[in-house]
């Protein structure tokens, strides 16, 4: 059995956010295999799909080396990677059905276009502790599936080394998960519009390095605070980074990036 390391969101080898996608089943293995892989594979998520009678549709489930999430946007662009590029998928776009509901993916240029749902966070008071746990003054708190933090600027989001244990308590007890993002605006010149980070100790990640489903949070918030659809974010994490574009139609957040393969291995224990 294939399994191949993508870098999604990534301008090049070795940035964005790594995921293993593994070749497609005709079933679903046992739940404690495919969790145990993912802890051995170690990266934010491990990407299962399950072929369905329809040759552009896939069944996809997402593993942490934790737990199984229900949304993860890098492990989704760098599924359809695998099946556009590795798999030679002729298809203009890729569906997949996930716990969030259908996912289309269509090739756009040299990038992917991933159609996800947006959430408009809701605007909260700042828990207590949460300024001594991030190491930083939030400017606003929004909450939605994570707790967002807007900061002053950039050099404040890049400069953070926050206490994740403690983010993961406040967290939990603002929003569902004990997960945080955090975002300012960019510098004047940036080719960006807003820099950001996601420490996601909720979901047995420290620091994602570039995280789609938080940029469907981030994408209607700071399109409604430029005024304008379209923003382009940096997931500024630290040795990495990546790149996502985003635009708001409706309820849709449209997250456009691109993908590197990195490795194309061969897997030995097989599913059970």
């Amino acid at each position: 059995m294939r399994q191949w390391t993508v870098d999604a969101f990534a301008s090049g080898p070795f940035m964005g956010n790594p995921a293993c996608v593994l070749e497609p089943m005709a079933a679903w293995p046992a739940e404690r295999w495919m969790q145990a892989l993912a802890a051995e594979n170690n990266q934010a998520e491990t990407a299962f799909l399950r072929k369905t009678a329809d040759p552009a549709r896939f069944d996809l489930r997402w593993f942490t080396p934790a737990m199984e999430v229900p949304l993860c946007g890098h492990a989704t662009l760098a599924s359809a990677h695998v099946l556009f590029a590795e798999l030679g998928l002729t298809a203009g776009e890729v569906t997949f059905d996930t716990r969030s509901g259908p996912l289309r993916v269509r090739r756009a240029g040299a990038a992917y276009e991933m159609d996800f749902p947006a959430t408009m966070p809701r605007r909260i008071e700042a828990p207590a502790g949460l300024a001594e746990a991030l190491g930083a003054e939030p400017e606003e708190v929004w909450a939605a599936q994570y707790l967002v933090v807007v900061l002053k600027d950039e050099a404040a989001v890049r400069a953070l080394r926050p206490d994740i244990a403690g983010l993961n308590v406040l967290a939990s007890a603002a929003a569902q998960r004990g997960n945080v993002g955090v975002a300012a605006i960019a510098d004047p010149g940036r080719p960006y519009d807003v820099a950001d980070r996601f420490f996601a100790p909720g979901s047995g990640v420290p620091e994602d390095p570039a995280t789609g489903s938080l940029h469907c949070i981030l994408a209607p918030l700071f399109a409604a605070k430029l005024g304008r659809a379209r923003v382009k974010f940096h997931q500024a994490y630290p040795g990495r980074g990546g790149d996502l574009d985003c635009e708001v139609a409706g309820e849709r957040a449209l997250l456009r990036g691109t993908a590197v393969t990195a490795l194309d291995a061969r897997l030995l224990s097989l599913p059970e």
